[in-house]
């Protein structure tokens, strides 16, 4: 490994005489946290005690820059890529808006619960997921009685889904467009003809144009909005399954769905996927001149 970059305090960081191993996938804040405890300091002291100008322990998980990553890793007498992979500093900034500001969820085999105290895993955040990142089991909500999910027939496909999410968040790696766009798109509302007694507009998203089984079960407060787009976990599904079959079937479907907007909401999606498009041609002309 090359020599760490100088400190932007212009002092080395204070190892801390003992200091706890990380849990597989902790979460950095977590993981200052039991230090924080274990010192019977406040968590904001402890993560000072190496950087003086962060503002809060959530910065820490969401933004290092390397000198940052390199002084927390001096600290607690680790690897800089330790630190780095218990952050979402590398998440793609397209899915930042799908990371929870507190745990959302838990794997009830990976999630130890008697632990005290209770680590926090980074996977609990991450509001695109289903399953656990360690083992593949279900994910349950956290603190609250869980709700059986009505699409259990996607189950496979959602899991394609996931998989499209997780890998452009986690690995920058797209197809043809970006999923966690694909999924912005079909949360946006849509219109049905004819407008029935009792209509309710709310109701009524792209996503249900493709899993029809949505506009029956979904709630007012279980649909997202600007300050918490996050669905809940027994909807989730639905959500991912439309993903992988948009992405799957190609930009054509996009066209298709077109045709279901109304209003304002139509000229926001038309113009999306215009912006798709144009991408997408791009990216193909590209691709065929590289085989000439």
């Amino acid at each position: 490994m090359r020599k760490p970059p100088s400190h932007d305090m212009g002092e080395p960081s204070r190892r801390l005489p003992v200091t706890l191993a990380p849990l597989t996938d902790e979460l950095l804040s977590s993981w200052i946290g039991r230090h924080a405890e274990f010192y019977a300091v406040p968590p904001l002291a402890m993560l000072r005690h190496c950087l003086p100008e962060a503002s809060s322990v959530r910065t820490a998980d969401l933004d290092l820059n390397e000198d940052q990553v390199f002084r927390l890793a001096r600290m607690f007498s680790a690897d800089p890529t330790t630190v780095c992979r218990r952050t979402f500093a590398n998440i793609a900034q397209s899915s930042r808006r799908l990371i929870a500001k507190e745990p959302v969820q838990s794997c009830s085999c990976c999630h130890p619960p008697k632990h005290e105290p209770r680590p926090v895993l980074r996977s609990q955040l991450l509001g695109w997921r289903i399953t656990c990142t360690l083992c593949g089991c279900l994910l349950r909500h956290s603190g609250r009685h869980d709700r059986h999910s009505p699409f259990g027939r996607y189950h496979g496909t959602s899991l394609i889904g996931e998989r499209l999410l997780d890998d452009e968040a986690e690995r920058n790696v797209r197809t043809w467009t970006s999923p966690a766009e694909i999924a912005r798109l079909l949360l946006m509302r849509r219109g049905t003809r004819p407008i029935s007694r009792g209509y309710e507009p709310w109701r009524f998203r792209v996503l249900g144009a493709i899993i029809p089984d949505l506009d029956d079960v979904v709630e007012r407060g279980s649909l997202p909005t600007p300050a918490s787009p996050i669905l809940p976990l027994h909807l989730r599904p639905a959500l991912l399954a439309g993903v992988a079959i948009v992405e799957r079937a190609g930009p054509e479907m996009l066209e298709m769905l077109r045709g279901q907007m109304m209003g304002a909401n139509k000229a926001r999606f038309s113009g999306a996927i215009d912006e798709i498009m144009t991408h997408t041609c791009r990216s193909m002309a590209s691709s065929q001149l590289q085989l000439i």
